[in-house]
């Protein structure tokens, strides 16, 4: 435990050092960037489809004992959609729910993705400075190129989006539904920035052996972290600390290792 806190101390005074600070604006703008490119392009593909909307209600009245059934069918276009729905105290809730709930959520998760693979990018001369700065014994050998990463990425991504579309069933029961909302992002979490972190220091069976060796503490320290990103841009600054925590604790075992 002790070592585990020195461990992080030693991570936080990398992490507020000048040049580990300016690399942690840098996911900060890109990813804020690439959201303010995302956020316009969707918002114009959702204006668009809500550019018509064709509505119909029939009313029944009774003249003389003889039923009269009148169509009455308008066409709503444009503001005039939102005007109707907001018009309604039930339909005015549920949509401004859905936009805060659903619309939340789609840009914390897309922020903590977009922050990962930014990150990746970073991740070698962040790792170089914390080598430089305390072990300047241990050879970095790494495994990965630019390919062999943009594979994995893809990989990780369509696995990840697979556990999302198999646990929809539990995404309507109360509790399990946190979980299962968050299982398949902390899967590509986990993935993305362990392989980010073990292939630009160790060799393949080298990781391999640590992972042996500290999985299930991997698993922990990486849990731990991403519960940190789901605060809200906290993954914006946080990603360099990860990669510098992480980056310790490989360096330390394959220094053992060696």
């Amino acid at each position: 435990m002790t070592e585990e806190l020195e461990l992080l101390k030693l991570s936080l005074k990398d992490f507020f050092s000048a040049k580990m600070l300016k690399f942690s604006v840098l996911p900060f703008l890109a990813v804020l960037f690439i959201m303010y490119l995302f956020f316009f392009a969707l918002a114009g593909a959702g204006l668009d489809t809500l550019g018509t909307m064709d509505f119909q209600s029939t009313e029944t009245t009774i003249q003389n004992g003889i039923p009269h059934t009148e169509t009455i069918q308008t066409q709503l276009e444009g503001s005039s959609i939102i005007k109707f729905l907001m018009n309604y105290t039930l339909t005015s809730w549920l949509a401004s729910f859905l936009v805060y709930a659903v619309g939340g959520l789609a840009v914390l998760y897309l922020s903590i993705v977009l922050a990962l693979v930014v990150i990746g990018f970073l991740t070698p001369y962040i790792l170089r400075e914390i080598q430089r700065r305390h072990y300047k014994d241990v050879e970095v050998l790494g495994y990965a190129n630019f390919f062999t990463s943009l594979l994995r990425v893809i990989k990780y991504f369509t696995i990840m989006m697979l556990l999302f579309f198999f646990l929809i069933p539990f995404y309507f029961v109360p509790l399990l539904n946190v979980v299962a909302f968050n299982l398949p992002l902390y899967y590509f979490f986990h993935k993305m920035i362990t392989f980010d972190v073990a292939s630009n220091i160790v060799t393949q069976e080298e990781k391999r052996l640590i992972a042996y060796k500290m999985g299930n503490s991997l698993r922990l320290k990486t849990l731990a972290l991403y519960l940190i990103s789901l605060i809200p841009f906290a993954i914006f600054f946080g990603a360099v600390f990860y990669v510098i925590y992480l980056g310790h604790n490989y360096f330390i075992q394959v220094k053992e290792l060696r």
